[in-house]
């Protein structure tokens, strides 16, 4: 269960007891992401994030920020999304208040030296060129830009070469001195802790935190009139082929529908995907499905990598399942699909850094956080028709997107077979 509490700086922080637990997860989300920046800002956010790392005030270099976390046994570390930041500690119980304070320290007193974001510079660069050589990277990156074309939901998180490279100082910290504040950040937090006495204590920790404008986003335009297909061809032993289509945003009513849909799919070794394409004609190692979900848009991608020489017959199958999706899903398939969504669900909310994100990743996303027991109850009431319902609103050809990496010998044998 969850408990909430909002600070008058605006701050919410949701904290989740955990009595049978030995180690407490803060974590930080701020509601700003790559979707927020303008073309010649991309990549800002991801940068700042690297430069929270970099040395305080108090501890000056990356080495006495690491050593403070890993002093004490625990983990740290920061991810950077469309739609938010995260910043995050794990540690014993016993060291909370110093976990509390790493975060607190590094997102309000970094330093942003220039010589350690040129320094740091390199580093993302090289960061882009490892996801551009990763041909199954590549593709799902191509997938976005296709997706969602000139517009920031397209475009990679990291930045581009010329924006990374263009990026100062200044621009940083005014960046992040505007966006970054109480009243679009979430504190979760999950252990073994009274809620009222952690309540105080990041009170007194964030106290001071100026607070900022909500800066908004562009609403993502979804709009499509036909499939669309991207190959950027490459001498790779596999095609590397992402299908994708346009989701449902992560309020809506029928998203545990879409999840249940999604693990049928694609979601594990016994998956319609799986058994087809790997089992049954040896088409290839891994394919698999997955749904992403934004404030007001999202997706669901098909991933399989496979021979060049079998790349047509390989999106053949993958659209014969999509079809066939939007047939009822017998009572069998159904049980078992749900009781694999349950499991893995109450499986990972033993960890407390798994709690903590479950509950601060709804709230800076939708203002609410379900339980458990809400989602499990939402599971359970779903009905094999609700599944093929989805399918058929979803799974429509106009829709289709397709990006592929590899030795592709034919773009239009591939479009050809992108149609329901």
């Amino acid at each position: 269960m969850y408990s909430k509490h909002i600070l008058k700086n605006g701050l919410r922080i949701i904290t989740s007891n955990m009595p049978s637990t030995r180690s407490v997860c803060v974590a930080v989300f701020i509601g700003i992401g790559s979707r927020y920046e303008s073309d010649e800002e991309a990549g800002t956010c991801h940068f700042i994030e690297h430069m929270c790392f970099k040395g305080t005030q108090r501890r000056p270099s990356p080495m006495e920020i690491a050593e403070t976390i890993e002093g004490v046994g625990g983990m740290m570390n920061a991810g950077t999304g469309k739609e938010f930041t995260t910043f995050w500690c794990k540690v014993a119980k016993p060291h909370f208040p110093l976990a509390l304070d790493l975060l607190t320290d590094i997102l309000r007193n970094s330093k942003f030296d220039a010589a350690d974001m040129n320094r740091e510079r390199g580093v993302i660069l090289e960061e882009l060129k490892e996801s551009i050589d990763s041909p199954q990277d590549r593709a799902s990156l191509l997938l976005n830009e296709l997706m969602w074309p000139d517009q920031p939901m397209g475009r990679d998180i990291i930045g581009t070469r010329e924006s990374i490279s263009s990026l100062d100082r200044d621009g940083l910290l005014k960046y992040m001195m505007e966006c970054y504040g109480p009243r679009n950040s979430v504190v979760a937090i999950a252990g073994d802790l009274n809620h009222d006495d952690i309540v105080s204590i990041v009170e007194k920790s964030f106290q001071g935190w100026p607070k900022v404008k909500a800066r908004a986003f562009s609403l993502a335009d979804d709009s499509q009139e036909g499939p669309r297909i991207k190959i950027e061809k490459r001498e790779t032993e596999q095609a590397h082929l992402c299908l994708g289509v346009k989701g449902l945003p992560v309020s809506h009513p029928d998203r545990f529908k879409l999840d249940l849909l999604n693990v049928v799919l694609g979601g594990g070794m016994s998956s319609r995907l799986n058994q087809e394409l790997r089992e049954k004609r040896g088409l290839v190692y891994d394919v698999d499905s997955c749904v992403d979900y934004h404030m007001d848009s999202g997706a669901l991608t098909v991933y399989a990598g496979v021979d060049p020489s079998s790349a047509e017959d390989a999106l053949a199958a993958i659209m014969e399942e999509l079809s066939k999706m939007k047939e009822s899903v017998e009572a069998p398939e159904l049980t078992k699909v749900k009781e694999l969504v349950k499991g893995r669900l109450l499986l990972g909310m033993e960890d407390t850094r798994s709690v903590a994100s479950w509950a601060g990743r709804q709230e800076i996303l939708t203002g609410r956080v379900l339980t458990v027991d809400d989602v499990v109850a939402a599971i359970d009431a779903i009905r094999a028709e609700d599944i093929a319902g989805v399918a058929r609103d979803i799974f429509v050809g106009e829709r289709l997107s397709l990006a592929a990496v590899g030795p592709i010998a034919s773009e239009k044998g591939l479009y050809d077979r992108l149609r329901f």
